[in-house]
């Protein structure tokens, strides 16, 4: 059995509690024109998708409103106020820095320019080898462009590494590599294995052949 070297973790919903800032993100910008608040299930639609994709799904009832317009909204809004929203896993950093020690560590998401914000406010640049977005892979989640793009990075097997998220996207993302998959605080999820911490995830099998290698 190939022992585990890297791990990949999602952002939204993996490292963080992050659905109330995009509640406040998204509603923010269907505010400003004049529409109203998302319903759950488009938050959870947008909890998972990039925010292209996003944003055209929640105006898809506004044809009135050019996509210039949402656009360019997009682009003048700072995202730095909804960071306060954010709740960072209270166990992530003594997990990575104990992976650290062992094997890499890498992000795959479906955030884009909003990324480097998260990493620097809440100084985890130092925790990850790599972080692959939605604005720097060829094609984002559920696509598996991003987890090809690490294993090439690290010259490694796909057996090798294993991917930590949290709903049907990610899963969908995994499919097909090779990648094992945890799902994390969603045991309705199909998985290899299911963690509702990361304190759970250092106890799974793949993560004791790690830290004994």
């Amino acid at each position: 059995m190939t022992p585990l070297k890297l791990v990949i973790l999602d952002c939204d919903g993996v490292m963080f509690s992050s659905k109330e800032a995009n509640r406040h993100y998204y509603n923010d910008l269907l505010k400003a024109f004049s529409c109203p608040p998302m319903s759950e299930a488009e938050l959870d639609y947008v909890h998972m998708h990039n925010v292209r994709t996003s944003v055209r799904y929640i105006f898809r009832q506004y044809p009135s409103i050019s996509q210039e317009e949402i656009d360019r909204l997009c682009a003048q809004t700072d995202y730095t106020p909804y960071l306060r929203h954010m709740i960072m896993e209270p166990d992530l950093l003594s997990f990575l820095k104990t992976v650290k020690e062992y094997g890499y560590t890498a992000i795959s998401t479906n955030r884009t320019n909003t990324m480097d914000q998260v990493l620097d406010t809440f100084q985890l640049r130092a925790y990850f080898d790599m972080v692959v977005t939605a604005a720097n892979a060829p094609r984002p989640k559920p696509a598996p462009d991003a987890l090809y793009m690490i294993l090439e990075h690290f010259r490694l097997p796909a057996d090798a590494a294993i991917y930590i998220g949290d709903s049907k996207l990610d899963k969908e993302h995994c499919s097909g590599t090779g990648i094992s998959f945890i799902a994390f605080n969603n045991p309705e999820l199909h998985a290899d294995y299911h963690a509702a911490s990361f304190a759970e995830v250092q106890q799974l099998p793949p993560f004791q052949r790690l830290f004994k290698s």
